[in-house]
Formats: structure tokens, C-alpha cells, sequence
């Protein structure tokens, strides 16, 4: 009797050691809190597809959110493919449903990270619903790490509704907040987002992404003010039993010495960008090859870690009834392109092992500047297969050889 207890305790040892592992196995691959993914792949989500309370005041009346400017994208150019057409139709952004849907095809295909374009307008949030009510409710999130990007920018009124502000591009909401407000934001941050368990920490630091240096110095009123600032939200960040705050910033163009003092006074963790940035050439490849000197300029120049970017496109004629084919990057554009530059990007990470290895990519839905990874009706899936091409399959490695 006790010789089979010792058998049954050892196959029911072996079954919980087999179960324990295969979920490890599973956390790698998806980038899961119990394990750390060889990549983090980031795509920026812009959570503009809702009705949201302010959106619906002043901007999108409809009920659909930025959906109500997409539809109204018209073409500038022969070829020119307005308005962009979502595979699964105009779905909105804050459903759980639709964001479990979204967190299964970034799985499958190689995406474990999404990073939140997250905003505070007029003492309070706007376009959270995206992050609290989607992706924070859907049933599979544990699924994918996030982490949120302050996008402190300034709007003016005619920016993201030029058919109902026509020529009024005054300002409707400043990017720059006050202490007050900061108080409340970094309490928000912490309790909302940082606490949870697939929240993205790097050596245990909660990521926080910051948009614009100007405004969060503006925000503060100075240089040092500033350095307080984000001295009291480390420390809060410590408080709430975090090793630390990583803060990173979206640094676009080359670097000068300016910017580098601020970013050192301030203790900055990592620079990333939010796409490659301008000019927007119309030669996809060109706009890529250029951003690539960029990015190699930053890496011979700072310290911290300056994560690569892997961009989709640029197409924001929704907004811009006089924007031409100039504007937009159209020229050798294509899944496959994009790929060779992600590729390039992951590459980039494997010669810097000293960091994390981590990519952002613009973007995972920026329907209205032509920027995602999501199926639409002229590429169905091949921009998600072409980062699993990459991230998973490794199709691309044998270009770098």
C-alpha cells in the first residue's frame, strides 16, 4: 500500500511538474508574467475608436469615435487607397470582445506587447475606455504585457475633426498639466495600470513612456521642477513596492547636445520613437533607410538603451483636406518592406545584448494615418504575417548572414 502511495504521488509530482512547465513554455512565447520573451514586440495602439464622453462633446458626435473620419477619407492621388477599410469592419475599441479578438491575432502572430496612447485633457482622462474597458476586460489579457505612453501633446480644434472645426485651428486641449494634476495622474498610474501583473516592468520597473519633453518640462516649469517631479513619482512608484520607474521618451530626429542634458538631468531609462518620425518621404524605403541613419546616430551618441522602431506607413489625409500625394508614403510600400525593416530592428536588438531586446512598431491600429498591423481589405493578414515571419519563423534571418 505505501509502495503504491509513492507511485501515485510520484505521477501526480511528474503531471504538476510536466503542467508547470509547459505554462513557462507558453509564458516565453507570449511574453506572459511568469516568463520573459526573447523580443518584446510593441505595437502602439491608438484608442480613438470609441464614444468616448469628451470625444462625443466636442469631437466625434457620431458615437463611433475616429471611425466617424476614417469612413471620410477620400483619395488625392490615383492608386491612393482612402478610405482604408478594416477587415472585421468598424468595431469599437473599448468592446472586451473585440479586444480579445486583437490580443489572439497579436499572439499568433509574434506581437506580446501593446503599448496605450494615453492622455489627460482638462483635469481629467480621455480615450481610456480603449485600455479600461477593452483590454484591461478581456478574459485573455494575461495573455500580452502593456505598458501606457503619456501622449502629452497639445490638440488644436480642427486636428482630429477638420470637417467640424474647418480653418479653426485654435487650441483645443494643452498637453502640459499642473502639479495638482500630476499628483493624480501618478496615483492613477500606479493603482490603475502598474499593479497589474502583466503591466511591462524591465529589472522590475514599471514602464512610462513620455510623447513630448517640452510639455512635461512645461508642466513643471522648469528643468529641475522637472527632475522633482519625476523624483516624487519614483518614489511613490518605490512606495507601492516596485524596484523603481522606468521613464522613456519618444526621441524623434537626431540628437544635439540640448536634448542630451535635459535627458541626462532628468535621469531618463530609454528613448524609443513613436514612428520614424519626419520628413515623411513618399519612398517607403527611403523613409525607412533614413530613420535607420537616425537610429545609428542615437545609439553612437547616448548611454541608455534607444529602442528601434519598425513603422508601417504614413497616411493622415483624414485629417488634412489639403495634404497631397506629397504627404503620403506610398512608394514601395509594402508587407514585405516592412519586414525587411523589422528585421533590421531585430537585428539591431541581437547586436545589443547588454538591453532589453525590445521594438516598438507603428503601429497596431492608426487606421487614420495609415499605420496598422490589423486585417484590412486590401492586405488581409500579410502585415501580421509578416511580423511573424520575422519574430517567429525567422524567414528573414537569412538576409542578415
Amino acid at each position: 500500500m505505501e509502495n503504491k502511495s509513492n507511485w501515485m504521488f510520484s505521477c501526480i509530482l511528474c503531471a504538476c511538474l510536466l503542467l508547470c512547465g509547459g505554462l513557462n513554455v507558453q509564458a516565453q512565447k507570449t511574453g506572459d508574467k511568469a516568463g520573459v520573451p526573447d523580443y518584446y514586440v510593441a505595437a502602439y495602439i491608438w484608442p480613438s475608436c470609441h464614444d468616448d464622453p469628451m470625444g462625443h462633446e466636442v469631437l466625434w458626435p457620431d458615437g463611433t469615435g475616429e471611425w466617424e473620419i476614417i469612413k471620410k477619407g477620400n483619395p488625392r492621388f490615383e492608386g491612393h487607397y482612402q478610405p482604408k477599410v478594416p477587415l472585421w469592419g468598424y468595431e469599437l475599441d473599448n468592446d472586451p470582445k473585440v479586444m480579445e479578438k486583437w490580443i489572439d491575432a497579436a499572439t499568433d502572430h509574434g506581437v506580446n506587447t501593446f503599448i496605450f496612447d494615453w492622455y489627460w485633457f482638462n483635469n481629467g482622462p480621455f480615450l481610456e475606455g480603449c485600455l479600461n474597458d477593452g483590454f484591461l476586460k478581456a478574459k485573455n489579457n494575461h495573455k500580452m504585457n502593456f505598458y501606457i505612453m503619456w501622449a502629452d501633446h497639445d490638440v488644436a480644434r480642427n486636428y482630429w475633426n477638420v470637417h467640424r472645426y474647418k480653418e479653426d485651428n485654435s487650441r483645443l486641449w494643452d498637453g502640459a498639466i499642473d502639479w495638482p494634476n500630476f499628483r493624480i495622474v501618478v496615483k492613477r498610474v500606479i493603482d490603475q495600470y502598474f499593479k497589474q501583473p502583466n503591466y511591462l516592468k524591465l529589472d522590475g520597473k514599471p514602464v512610462f513612456s513620455v510623447f513630448s519633453l517640452d510639455n512635461l518640462i512645461k508642466t513643471f516649469g522648469s528643468l529641475e521642477e522637472t527632475r522633482k517631479g519625476l523624483d516624487y513619482f519614483r518614489d511613490e512608484v518605490k512606495k507601492a513596492g516596485f524596484a523603481g520607474l522606468h521613464v522613456q521618451l519618444m526621441a524623434g530626429g537626431v540628437p544635439n547636445e540640448d536634448y542630451l542634458k535635459k535627458i541626462d538631468a532628468l535621469g531618463i531609462n530609454s528613448l524609443t520613437e513613436y514612428n520614424w518620425g519626419g520628413p515623411h518621404r513618399q519612398d517607403y524605403i527611403q523613409w525607412g533607410t533614413e530613420a535607420q541613419g537616425r537610429l545609428q546616430k542615437w545609439d553612437e551618441t547616448v548611454s541608455i538603451p534607444y529602442f528601434p522602431n519598425a513603422s508601417i506607413g504614413w497616411d493622415d489625409t483624414p485629417r488634412f483636406p489639403h495634404k497631397t500625394q506629397k504627404d503620403v508614403v506610398h512608394l514601395n510600400k509594402s508587407p514585405q518592406s516592412f519586414a525587411a525593416f523589422l528585421q533590421k530592428a531585430k537585428t539591431y536588438c541581437d547586436q545589443h545584448p547588454d538591453q532589453p531586446k525590445l521594438i516598438t512598431v507603428y503601429a497596431w491600429n492608426e487606421w487614420v494615418e495609415g499605420a496598422y498591423l490589423l486585417p484590412d481589405m486590401k492586405y488581409g493578414f500579410d502585415y501580421l504575417d509578416a511580423v511573424k515571419d520575422v519574430m517567429i519563423d525567422g524567414k528573414y534571418e537569412r538576409y542578415t548572414k
